[in-house]
C-alpha cells in the first residue's frame, strides 16, 4: 500500500456517482445496494416536543414500517433480515464464548496461568480489532462500495457486466471489484505474514511490555507465539468480511466467531491435560483458520476472481491507491489502536496487583461487553448503506441512518446496561462458578463488571460513530485525536486510582476514558462529516440513560429477594425490561415509544 502521491485533489478522491434515479429500472448489479430516499428519524426535530416526529407528528406515528420508511423497495426489510440473522449468530457467538471461557475458568480458574494465556490473547484481541472488526472493514467497506458503485455506472452505461467501455488498448475496462481484490490481497498477504513472524520471534519483549509483573512470563511467551499466527489469519478473515457486507452478504461474517470459539473449545476440551493453558492458546490459532474457510465458499462464488495480467498490475495499483494509501489507513490504524491500547493499559496495571486480577478483568469486560456488541449489530449491517450514500454525494440520508442507528444502539445498549447493573453477581455465579472458579472469584467479577456498565454506552457509541467517520473518501484525524485524548484520560485516571481501589479503579478509567472518546466523536461528526443533530442524539440518549438506572436499581433491589440465582437472573430478565420500557414511556422517550407502537400496530395488524 504506498500513498497517493503528489496529484491534484481531484485526481486523489474518487468521483462521484451520478444519481441512482438517472439509470434504468433493474439496472443495479448483483452486490450493488438500492438506494435509498429520506425516511422520517427517531429522533426529535428542532423545536419540536419529546415524542414529537416530522410534521409535529408524534413518535408513535412516525415508527417506520418498510412500506412507508421511504427506503427502496425491499431494502428496508432487507436490513431488517440481515440484521435479525447477525443478531442469532451473534448470540450464538457469545454464548459459545461463554463456554470457551467456562472451559478456561473450569480447567484453569483465575491462575497465573490463566493470566498468562490472557496476556498472549492481547495479541488477537489487537488483531481482530484491527484487522476484523474495525480497522478492515473501515478502511474496506467504503473502498468495496465505491468499487460497486463503479460498476453500476460502467453497467448502466454500457449494459455490460464486470466492466465498461474499451481501454487504450482495445480490451474491455476490468471489473472495478476485481481490480481492487487483485492490488490489495496480495501485498496484504504478504505485509501480515511479515508481522506475524515478526511478533513470533520478539515475543519474549512483547511479554515484557505488557506484563513486567508476570509471575511465569514463560509460559505466556509460548502463548504468544501460538497466537501470533491470528495476525495473518484475522486479517484475510476481515479483508473477506468486508467484501463479503458491502455485497450484501452478513451470514457468513456474522459466523466467523462461531467457528473460532469452536476451535478455542476443541483444542482446550481434548488438550488440556497434555498442554496445559497452551492448549488454549493453540486453539485461537485453529479456530482463526476455520474462520477464513466460513466465508471462502460464498466468497469465491460473490467474487469469481481472475487471474490479473501482470501487465496491468501497476495501473491497477494507481487506482486503487486513493483508496487505500497511507493517507487514507494510518488515521484508521492510529484510531483502532488506541482503541484497543485501552485494554493493554488495563492489563499493565492489572499484572502489579494479586494473581487473578487480570482474569478478574477479563471475565468481567466479556460478560459485561455483550449487549455493546448485539447493539453494535445494527450499524454493522447499515455501514455498507452510509458509506453507499457517502460514496453517491446523498450526505442527508446518511444522517437520517447514522442518527436512527444511534438511537436503536443506544436503546439495546442501555437496556443491556440495566440487566448488568442489577444482577451482575447472579450472572457470574450462573456462567463461571465452578471448578477452580470460587464464591471469591465471583465477587470481586461482579464488582469490576457493574463498573464496567458505566462505560457501555460510551463503547457502543465509539463504535458506531466512528463508522461515519470513515466512510468518507476524504482523510480524517479527528476519531484518532479524539480517542488518543480518552486513552490519555484512562491512564492518568488509570494510575490514579489503581493502587488505592484495585481493579475497581481500573475499570473506572476504563468508563471514564471511553466515555470522554464518545463525547468528542459526538460534537465532532455534526460538524465534519455527517450533520447529524448532536443535541437532539444527546437528549435522545439521556432519556434512555435515565431509564436504564431506574430499570437497573429496581433489578438490583429484586436480586436480593431471590436466593437462588438461576430463578433470580430468570426473574430481572422479565422485570428490567419491563421497568426500562415503563420508564421509558414516562421519559417520553422517542425510540422507546416509536418500538412500542410498531410492535402494537404489528400485533394489530397480525390479528
Amino acid at each position: 500500500m504506498s500513498d497517493t502521491g503528489t496529484g491534484t485533489e481531484a485526481e486523489a478522491l474518487p468521483r462521484e456517482a451520478p444519481p441512482l434515479e438517472d439509470r434504468p429500472r433493474g439496472a443495479l448489479p448483483q452486490g450493488a445496494l438500492p438506494r435509498t430516499e429520506a425516511a422520517p428519524p427517531l429522533l426529535p426535530g428542532p423545536g419540536q416536543p419529546p415524542g414529537s416526529g416530522p410534521g409535529g407528528t408524534t413518535a408513535a406515528d412516525a415508527a417506520p414500517e418498510p412500506p412507508d420508511s421511504g427506503e427502496a423497495p425491499g431494502l428496508g426489510s432487507f436490513l431488517a433480515r440481515a440484521a435479525a440473522g447477525t443478531a442469532v449468530l451473534t448470540v450464538l457467538a457469545a454464548v459459545l464464548g461463554l463456554v470457551r471461557d467456562q472451559a478456561i475458568a473450569r480447567y484453569f480458574g483465575a491462575s497465573d496461568a490463566s493470566d498468562a494465556f490472557l496476556i498472549a490473547w492481547t495479541v488477537p484481541e489487537m488483531a481482530a480489532t484491527l484487522l476484523i472488526e474495525d480497522g478492515m472493514a473501515l478502511l474496506l467497506v467504503p473502498a468495496f462500495s465505491l468499487a460497486l458503485t463503479r460498476r453500476a455506472d460502467a453497467e448502466a452505461g454500457e449494459g455490460g457486466e464486470g466492466g465498461g467501455k474499451p481501454d487504450a488498448g482495445g480490451e474491455p475496462a476490468p471489473d472495478p471489484v476485481r481490480e481492487l481484490v487483485a492490488a490489495t490481497l496480495p501485498r496484504l498477504c504478504v505485509l501480515l505474514m511479515a508481522g506475524a513472524a515478526l511478533l513470533m520471534a520478539g515475543a519474549p519483549w512483547v511479554v515484557g511490555v505488557l506484563a513486567p509483573g508476570l509471575a511465569d512470563p514463560d509460559l505466556a511467551v509460548d502463548c504468544t507465539r501460538l497466537t501470533a499466527v491470528t495476525v495473518l489469519t484475522f486479517g484475510i478473515t476481515g479483508y473477506f468480511s468486508a467484501a463479503l457486507r458491502a455485497h450484501r452478504s452478513f451470514l457468513p461474517p456474522a459466523g466467523v466467531y462461531v467457528a473460532y470459539n469452536i476451535g478455542i473449545i476443541g483444542m482446550t476440551l481434548a488438550l488440556h491435560s497434555v498442554w496445559g493453558v497452551r492448549a488454549a492458546a493453540a486453539g485461537v490459532a485453529v479456530g482463526s483458520v476455520l474462520m477464513i474457510l466460513t466465508q471462502l465458499p460464498t466468497l469465491l462464488r460473490l467474487l469469481p476472481l481472475a487471474r490479473p495480467r501482470l501487465g496491468r498490475l501497476k495501473r491497477r495499483a494507481s487506482r486503487t491507491a486513493p483508496l487505500l494509501g497511507l493517507t487514507v489507513l494510518a488515521p484508521v490504524v492510529l484510531f483502532v489502536v488506541s482503541r484497543q491500547s485501552q485494554v493493554l493499559v488495563e492489563r499493565f496495571l492489572a499484572s502489579t496487583l494479586p494473581a487473578g486480577a487480570i482474569s478478574h478483568l477479563n471475565y468481567a469486560q466479556k460478560v459485561a461487553q455483550m449487549p455493546m456488541v448485539l447493539s453494535l449489530m445494527i450499524c454493522t449491517v447499515t455501514f455498507p448503506v452510509v458509506a453507499r450514500a457517502m460514496a453517491d454525494g446523498n450526505r442527508e440520508k446518511a444522517r437520517q441512518r447514522v442518527e436512527r442507528d444511534l438511537a436503536l444502539a443506544g436503546m439495546v445498549v442501555l437496556l443491556g446496561t440495566a440487566v448488568v447493573l442489577g444482577y451482575a453477581p447472579q450472572i457470574i455465579e450462573v456462567l463461571f462458578q465452578r471448578g477452580a472458579f470460587d464464591t471469591a472469584d465471583t465477587e470481586a467479577t461482579a464488582q469490576v463488571m457493574r463498573v464496567y456498565a458505566a462505560g457501555l454506552l460510551g463503547h457502543c457509541l465509539v463504535g458506531a460513530l466512528s463508522r461515519p467517520f470513515f466512510s468518507s473518501s476524504r482523510p480524517t484525524w479527528f476519531p484518532a485525536f479524539a480517542m488518543g485524548t480518552g486513552l490519555l484520560v484512562t491512564m492518568g485516571a488509570g494510575y490514579a486510582l489503581t493502587y488505592r481501589f484495585g481493579v475497581a479503579g481500573i475499570a473506572t478509567a476504563n468508563a471514564v476514558g471511553i466515555s470522554t472518546t464518545a463525547l468528542l466523536l459526538l460534537m465532532g461528526l455534526g460538524t465534519r462529516v455527517v450533520p447529524i443533530r448532536a443535541r437532539a442524539v444527546a437528549l435522545s440518549l439521556g432519556r434512555l440513560a435515565g431509564a436504564a438506572l431506574v430499570a437497573g436499581a429496581a433489578g438490583w433491589t429484586a436480586a436480593q429477594l431471590l436466593p437462588d440465582a438461576v430463578l433470580s437472573l430468570a426473574a430481572g430478565c422479565v422485570l428490567v425490561p419491563a421497568v426500562f420500557f415503563l420508564t421509558g414511556l414516562a421519559l417520553r422517550s422517542p425510540e422507546v415509544v416509536s418500538l412500542l407502537a410498531l410492535i402494537r400496530r404489528r400485533f394489530t395488524d397480525g390479528r
